[in-house]
This record gives C-alpha cells, structure tokens and sequence, in this order.
C-alpha cells in the first residue's frame, strides 16, 4: 500500500465505518461517484472484513471480489454472511498454504447451491498476493464479468438498488434531524430515555411519541 501510494496515478483513502453496519462508511458511495466523475477508471472499495453485516458492498460495487484464505473457517463464515449470493469472484488468497484444495471444493460445492438470477457462474482463482502469482488470473476474471455485466445489462438493477439505497440512508438521516431539531424534542428525549432505562416504558411506544410531536407540529 505504501508503494502504491507513491504511484501518481493512483489515490488512496481510509474510511472508517464510524459505526455504521455493513462494513462501509455512509460517505463511500458519495467518494466513488466523486472518483468516477473524476476520470479514475478502476475504483476499489475494501471493508472491513467478512461477517453477517458486512456485505453493503454490493450496493457500492459493479463487481464484488470475495477473498477468502485456507485454512481460516472462512468457508463456514462465507454462509453466514451470506456472501455466496453477492459475490462474482471468488479469490483463494496464500493459495501456497495447506488446505488450499480443500477450501477450493468446499467453495466450489456451496457454490453449486447458490442460485443467481443472472445466471453467472463466479469463478474461483488461487493468488499467492506476496508473490505476486495469480493476479493476471484474477484481472482475467473480473474483466470477464465486467464483460457479462455490460452485455446482459445486469447492472442496471443493482445500480437502481445504490440508488434506492442513499435515498432510504438520507431519507433516515433528515427524519432524526428534524425530530430532533427543536429544544423541546431534546429534552423530551432525555426524558423518554430514562423512562425506558428505568423500565418504565417500552423503546418502542417512546418512538411512537417521538414521532407524535413531528406530527403534530406540521
């Protein structure tokens, strides 16, 4: 990363996730499309890792690159994220450790149960990253899909989905704000967090009252 990050041609940023689910940070989708508009013309995300959230990606992305190393129980973790089903390539990273083969047949059958709507079988490639072996296959197979995507316009949906994605996320953060922009509202949701920490109400009804006042005051 730090070589890269001397290459004149290339930008790179960290973004922490603040807290947010999914393994992204709200405002990656806002730093892509500056990029893209930009003139970069290969943009990669990177998350925080693999688990049960952390697959927001695929909002973000036109293709997602699952890597996964031998070895690591990350056969088992892939079902529970439910990656099997957003990703279109499939990397078996350290592919020089023990237990390579294994992991490849374990993917390739839970693979087989995965069923795409866009009918795309994703491939599984072995790197060896430090070595710098297999990433001619890997930049094969992703051009490949890229290729896919464009002919059978499989992007199209998913494109509407980042879409339909920031309007919900903004959407969320301009309810909280205007609930919570009047001095009143402040306190009395000081209030209603007491009650609820004291058990004398329910989170739930204290929402409900919430949003009682945002209504009532339009």
């Amino acid at each position: 990363m730090q070589t890269l990050g001397l290459d004149s041609g290339v930008f790179i940023r960290s973004m922490a996730t603040r807290g947010n689910l999914g393994g992204l940070a709200r405002s990656t989708v806002d730093a892509v499309s500056i990029l893209d508009a930009g003139g970069y013309g290969k943009i990669i995300i990177e998350t925080v890792g693999v688990g049960q959230d952390e697959v927001e990606v695929v909002k973000a992305a036109d293709i997602s690159v699952v890597v996964l190393v031998p070895g690591m129980g990350d056969d088992i973790q892939a079902i529970k994220a439910g990656i099997m089903e957003i990703g279109d390539v499939f990397v078996i990273n350290k592919a020089d450790r023990d237990g390579v083969l294994t992991t490849e047949k374990e993917l390739e059958a839970l693979l087989s149960l995965a069923a795409r709507d866009d009918s795309w079988e994703p491939p599984i490639v072995k790197t060896v990253a430090t070595e710098s072996k297999g990433i001619q296959e890997l930049a094969a197979a992703i051009e490949k899909y890229r290729t896919f995507h464009l002919q059978t316009k499989s992007g199209d949906g998913r494109r509407r989905a980042i879409a339909r994605w920031r309007i919900l996320e903004l959407l969320r953060e301009r309810l909280v704000a205007q609930t919570l922009e009047s001095d009143s509202a402040s306190a009395k949701l000081d209030r209603l967090a007491g009650e609820v920490a004291s058990r004398q109400r329910d989170p739930y009804s204290a929402v409900e009252e919430l949003m009682g006042t945002v209504a009532g005051g339009q």
